[in-house]
């Protein structure tokens, strides 16, 4: 493996809103890490304090009007970039444009292939843009560190996992085979640090580097004790997250802290909590009949369909027999279902012609 990154600055924002059921529920999720000042002597211990997130549940309190989207919170759609990198990122993505951008295509068959490997050890897809940085999905990259293949395995780590190394035949450049060894690497090390920036980075610079780091700092928050890295290591991570933004179009779970996960997936349960708590208040209409379709009604009403089926189970199977229907909705939802139900009808028939 290589070794890469560069030194960052905490303190992170985050804030997000979505709407249901006539009201729409405004959730500000604010995430603030401490920051502190890096004087270029790793070799000092510094006072740290104890990584902060704080998640601010009670500014719920600002509701908004108007008919809003129903679709469910989602992962992307809460995680923000962390301004201490979003030069970087921006810069780094802007320079890597034409290549990514082909890459999407020429690389497909390669993603696919981490992507079913990756799955199948457990971990996250997204660790495939390790790959990317470490060579860009080259097979015959060799570094003067003698790290080879695409996931720029040394000799020591291809020898450990059987893999074949001879003059004129190393099974490290082997898409597949190397990239099940990587998967073996990555989950040693998110078994050992639980957390995915720390595995980014120890990838880079090694298990214990990455220990000696957090013993260093007295935290295992990697914005905190990633001082205590080596240069390389720090540019690594963030271009792990520049490639990641690239061709995801935002963050995810491997490219925050474990702290910071835990805190998002607690504020995305409590906002589809406040959701689905709106979705209980539904009214019955009285029985519908006529070739009414489940897919017209979803899109005129911009219903979450899975909500929709879920108060409704059976309703094509029952119009489609000529059978009347006691159709359930959002109570926020009715007025405009029968405003519109000849509209929809008509959308409905257009949906069973074309079928």
């Amino acid at each position: 493996m290589q070794k890469s990154t560069s030194i960052l600055k905490g303190f992170f924002t985050a804030h997000f809103f979505r709407h249901s059921a006539g009201i729409a529920v405004f959730m500000l999720l604010t995430l603030s890490l401490m920051s502190f000042k890096d004087d270029g002597k790793t070799g000092k211990k510094h006072t740290v304090q104890k990584d902060s997130v704080s998640v601010d549940y009670k500014s719920f309190g600002n509701l908004l009007t108007g008919d809003l989207s129903d679709e469910p919170i989602s992962d992307r759609s809460i995680f923000v970039l962390r301004p201490e990198v979003a030069t970087f990122v921006n810069d780094y993505d802007k320079k890597e444009k034409e290549e990514y951008s082909n890459m999407k295509d020429w690389g497909k068959p390669y993603f696919e292939l981490y992507d079913r490997i990756l799955s199948e050890n457990g971990l996250p897809v997204e660790l495939k843009y390790l790959s990317v940085i470490e060579s860009n999905l080259q097979n015959t990259n060799v570094t003067g560190g003698d790290a080879v293949g695409p996931w720029q395995l040394m000799p020591y780590e291809g020898k450990r996992f059987g893999l074949k190394m001879k003059k004129g035949y190393d099974e490290r450049t082997s898409y597949a085979k190397s990239t099940e060894v990587a998967a073996q690497l990555l989950k040693e090390l998110y078994g050992e640090f639980g957390d995915w920036l720390l595995v980014v980075a120890s990838y880079n610079c090694g298990m214990g580097r990455m220990k000696r780091a957090i013993t260093q700092a007295g935290t295992k928050n990697y914005w905190q004790l990633q001082q205590y890295l080596p240069t390389e290591t720090r540019h690594h991570v963030k271009k792990f997250i520049a490639t990641h933004y690239f061709f995801e179009g935002g963050g995810g779970w491997t490219t925050v802290t474990s702290t910071e996960a835990a805190d998002y997936r607690t504020a995305i349960a409590k906002a589809n909590e406040a959701k689905n708590a709106a979705y209980l208040n539904t009214i019955t209409a009285s029985e519908i009949s006529g070739k009414y379709n489940s897919a017209a009604i979803i899109r005129s009403l911009a219903i979450d369909a899975d909500l929709f089926n879920k108060l409704n189970p059976g309703f094509d199977k029952n119009i489609a027999e000529g059978k009347s229907y006691s159709l359930k909705l959002p109570e926020s939802k009715m007025p405009l279902f029968l405003t519109n139900r000849q509209q929809i009808l008509e959308q409905s028939a257009q949906i069973l012609i074309s079928m």
